[in-house]
């Protein structure tokens, strides 16, 4: 496996978006991702996006961007899309992401994949790559009673501390869904084990990337 490197033009901070459906999709898929980009590219641009959401959820969201994404320059818009209804409300959503894109020009989209089971996220994922052309678009993964968890082709590696930090700040910033069976750290903690494993790393997650652009920099002659 090669590291690449995100890098961008001198003087411009990365530029980021991470779309969700739900609040703490965001966070579950990319979350220790988010926590490595905002040590390692202080001042970065996020736009933070959530589709559905009541009140409360909204609150969660907000307060989780802003514990996963310290020191980041962000942006949080969030949506009150009907939550497990965008195969039915699709122009909506594609218009939304439209809407998205013509206002930014981000060098890192995370977004979740258009082989999740859960129709919202799948919505999302067959509409994002259509949109955003020209940047990197990375889809994560959420485990879930379904089982759809594939094969995917990007890790981005994480060391066990901040792997718990990532589980720690999961518990504290979404409380309300603290009594679902599956929200525990085992299951955070040990999808992030395997992946780890995947990419010879103590943890990692993983993302799957449609299509990716490398750019040999430098001098070619001949």
């Amino acid at each position: 496996m090669m590291p690449l490197n995100l890098t961008t033009p001198a003087g411009r901070p990365l530029r980021v978006l991470a779309l969700g459906a739900h609040p703490d999709d965001i966070e579950i898929g990319s979350g220790g991702t988010l926590l490595s980009l905002a040590q390692a590219k202080p001042g970065m641009s996020v736009r933070y996006v959530v589709l559905t959401g009541s009140a409360e959820r909204h609150l969660e969201a907000r307060n989780a961007a802003s514990a996963f994404l310290p020191g980041a320059d962000l942006t949080v818009t969030l949506h009150d899309l009907p939550e497990g209804r965008f195969p039915q409300v699709w122009a909506r959503v594609k218009d939304t992401l439209e809407e998205i894109a013509g206002s930014i020009a981000p060098d890192l989209v995370l977004a979740p994949s258009a082989r999740d089971a859960h129709q919202d996220h799948r919505v999302i994922g067959e509409i994002v790559p259509t949109v955003f052309r020209d940047q990197l678009c990375l889809a994560y993964e959420i485990p879930k009673w379904d089982g759809d968890l594939g094969q995917p082709t990007v890790y981005v590696p994480m060391s066990a501390g901040l792997a718990r930090r990532k589980v720690e700040l999961l518990h504290k910033c979404f409380p309300s869904q603290s009594n679902r069976d599956w929200w525990d750290d085992e299951v955070f903690l040990g999808l992030a084990r395997l992946r780890g494993m995947e990419c010879r790393a103590p943890y990692a997650e993983a993302f799957t990337s449609r299509k990716t652009l490398i750019q040999i920099l430098g001098t070619v002659t001949g």
